[in-house]
């Protein structure tokens, strides 16, 4: 099939690439001209520069190319302000759905990479949750809907402040009790194939390994690949967490003025108690059984930030 993949050259897009094309689609990753591709040397791999933020131009690139399936896995996870959460996550992806209806009447699938955000307050959920509610107000549109939790592996950047921390024998946790819940990035690339050689339409998973976490037991296996003897475990108050989210995210406003990893919407995330989630319907309808449970999948992931020098 032809496919075309957005936010091909971040963390999730880059590994979708490169899965489409191991399994011999014809693969196209949607870039926007400025993109990175340091992960997309994949040979056989077309790319089509898209603009999703002009809906005119984005309708004229698309009526030169039809495609069979869509995955828009582009969006943002950090922004300064409200509005470009909204703008980036719930505009650009209305400006793309429309003028694949107004181009490709035989799309198969648009696949949209959600988050299990959306259960949550944060304004970064509730972009993605606009996003998810447009897609099914649409009558016989194909979309289906994958919401996962917090994705990790090779590439991501970050779990990666964590992984530093604890690197120099330092893990910050929150003083609260937490249900956690994670996927590995080939796990959820996984998923979204299943759904592809199932043919599913109008449809929404969660996507997590199966398991549940204590907030302990990501940073424990980091330390063990990591070969450190003694971290120093410090328990912060959500007061805490909070004033530095804050003052984290007003540096970035002000001074760098590029999104920070700690800020006010990621401090919302953060303090959510329970992530938990039911992933019986990609086991019954795709028949998908996730395969990397956290202590392989942070082997993997700890292996390859030491290999590119990461860590």
């Amino acid at each position: 099939m032809k496919i075309l993949i957005t936010g091909s050259s971040g963390f999730i897009g880059s590994f979708l690439c490169e899965k489409a094309l191991a399994l011999g689609h014809e693969v196209w990753a949607g870039v926007r001209t400025h993109s990175s591709r340091r992960y997309l040397q994949l040979p056989g791999l077309r790319f089509l520069t898209i603009d999703l933020t002009d809906p005119i131009a984005l309708q004229s690139t698309l009526s030169s190319v039809t495609f069979d399936v869509v995955i828009h896995a582009g969006g943002a996870t950090k922004c300064p302000e409200r509005e470009d959460f909204f703008r980036n996550n719930y505009d650009c992806t209305k400006h793309l759905v429309d003028a694949l209806i107004a181009t490709t009447p035989a799309l198969k699938q648009f696949i949209y990479v959600s988050s299990l955000s959306v259960i949550g307050p944060s304004i970064y959920g509730a972009s993605k949750m606009k996003s998810e509610e447009y897609l099914r107000s649409l009558h016989d549109f194909p979309y289906v809907i994958f919401r996962p939790t917090g994705v990790y592996g090779p590439r991501e950047r970050d779990y990666l402040v964590m992984v530093k921390s604890i690197a120099h024998h330092i893990d910050y946790a929150l003083s609260q009790d937490q249900k956690l819940t994670f996927v590995y990035v080939a796990d959820l690339v996984d998923a979204i194939f299943a759904a592809i050689d199932k043919a599913v339409t109008r449809r929404l998973y969660n996507v997590a390994d199966g398991q549940v976490y204590s907030p302990r037991a990501f940073s424990d296996l980091v330390q063990k690949e990591l070969g450190i003897r003694f971290v120093l475990h410090i328990k912060s108050p959500l007061w805490f967490v909070k004033t530095v989210c804050y003052i984290s995210d007003q540096w970035s406003r002000r001074i760098t003025h590029r999104p920070s990893t700690l800020n006010r919407d990621k401090y919302l995330i953060m303090a959510q108690h329970d992530w938990t989630c039911d992933i019986t319907p990609l086991r019954e309808e795709l028949g998908f059984t996730p395969q990397w449970d956290l202590s392989r999948g942070v082997k993997q992931t700890i292996r390859w930030y030491k290999e590119n020098g990461w860590v």
